[in-house]
C-alpha cells in the first residue's frame, strides 16, 4: 500500500528534525537529543514510584505505575520493556504509555530502566528485563500485585526483550499471561524483505538498525536465542501473545514469522499489520490513526488475559 498521508508528514517532520548537516552523532549526543523532545500531556495516576529490584549486576531501577493506591487490591500486572535499539531510551522515553497502559488497561505497570549497550552489552539487557519480571513474580506485595496475573510488553528492541522474558518464564517456571510484542526484533539475519524495502528513509534505517545491533550483541552467538527469539528451537508452552506490525518498517517480516512460528507451536496469538505506517506508530496514537486503533487492540488483549485469570475488573479506563 502507498504511504498513509499522515506516514507522509511525519516522515517530512522527522527528517527536518534530524537534518543538522553534521556527522552522524555519537551514541552520547543522540541521548542527549532524545532528552529534548517537547513535553507532552502526562496523565495523572494515584501511585507512581521509582524503585529498584535486585538485579544479577546490581539493582535495577524501575518504574510502579498504578491506576489505584498502592494500600487497594491487588492488581495483575505488566513488565513494560521501552525500546531504543537497546542503547537508546529509558524510563522517561515510556512513561507517557505506561501511564495510559496503567490507567486504561486497568494494571500496575512496572517499567524497566535496563542496562544500554555499548556500555554494558547483552546479555545484560536480558538479565535486568528478567530481574523485574521475576520480582513482580516474586513478591507481588511490594508491587500490589496479583502473581497469578503477570504479563511482558515491549516494543522494537523492547519487543525483543520481551519475548526473551516469555522465552525465561516458560524455562524457569513462571507462568505469564501475556506478552505483548509491538513491531519486536526476533532475529538478527537483517536478510528479510522488509529489511530491504524499507531500509532507508522510513524512519528506522536499516544501517542505524544494524550497528544497535552490534553494539548490543557484541561476541555473543547471533543464534542465541536470548538475542534472537526466533532462533529458538521450541516456542511451545509460551505466553499467548499479541504481535503489532507496522507495513513499512524493517522489522516487520521477523516480527510476523515469529508470531506464525508461535502459532505454529500452539501458542494462542493475534498478529495484526497496520498498512501504510512506519515503526514507532503504536507509541505516537496522537499522530497516527492506526496508532490509536492498534492501542484498543493492545488494552482490549491484555484487559482479556488478565480477565481469564482474575475475573471481571473494575473500569479504570478513561
Amino acid at each position: 500500500m502507498a504511504l498513509h498521508p499522515q506516514t507522509v508528514e511525519f516522515l517530512r517532520q522527522l527528517r527536518a528534525w534530524t537534518a543538522t548537516g553534521e556527522p552522524e552523532p555519537t551514541i552520547e549526543e543522540t541521548r542527549r537529543r532524545l532528552e529534548t523532545v517537547l513535553p507532552v500531556r502526562r496523565r495523572e495516576l494515584p501511585h507512581v514510584a521509582d524503585l529498584t529490584v535486585p538485579g544479577a549486576a546490581g539493582p535495577v531501577p524501575v518504574r510502579l505505575y498504578r491506576p489505584r493506591p498502592l494500600d487497594g487490591a491487588p492488581l495483575p500486572a505488566l513488565v513494560y520493556l521501552h525500546g531504543g535499539g537497546w542503547v537508546l531510551g529509558g524510563l522517561e522515553s515510556v512513561d507517557v504509555p505506561c501511564r495510559e497502559l496503567a490507567a486504561r488497561v486497568g494494571c500496575a505497570v512496572v517499567s524497566v530502566d535496563y542496562r544500554l549497550a555499548p556500555e554494558h552489552p547483552f546479555p545484560a539487557a536480558v538479565e535486568d528485563a528478567w530481574a523485574a519480571a521475576a520480582a513482580v513474580a516474586g513478591d507481588p506485595g511490594r508491587f500490589g500485585a496479583d502473581p497469578a496475573a503477570v504479563a511482558v510488553a515491549g516494543d522494537s528492541a523492547g519487543g525483543n526483550l520481551a519475548a526473551v522474558v516469555a522465552l525465561l518464564a516458560r524455562e524457569r517456571g513462571v507462568r505469564l499471561a501475556h506478552q505483548l510484542l509491538v513491531y519486536p526484533v526476533t532475529d538478527t539475519a537483517r536478510s528479510t524483505p522488509s529489511w530491504r524495502e524499507y531500509a532507508e528513509g522510513y524512519g528506522l534505517d536499516a544501517a542505524a538498525m544494524a550497528r544497535f545491533m552490534e553494539m548490543y550483541r557484541g561476541s555473543a552467538d547471533p543464534a542465541d536465542p536470548r538475542l534472537a527469539p526466533l532462533s529458538a528451537a521450541d516456542l511451545s508452552g509460551l505466553a499467548p501473545a499479541t504481535v503489532i506490525t507496522a507495513e513499512c518498517d524493517i522489522l516487520r517480516d521477523e516480527a510476523e514469522e515469529y508470531a506464525r512460528r508461535l502459532t505454529a507451536a500452539g501458542v494462542p496469538v493475534e498478529s495484526r499489520r497496520y498498512d501504510g505506517v512506519v515503526h514507532s506508530f503504536f507509541l505516537m496514537p496522537e499522530i497516527f490513526d492506526a496508532g490509536a486503533e492498534a492501542w484498543e487492540l493492545a488494552v482490549r488483549r491484555l484487559r482479556a488475559a488478565f480477565r481469564s485469570i482474575t475475573g471481571p475488573a473494575r473500569e479504570d479506563a478513561a
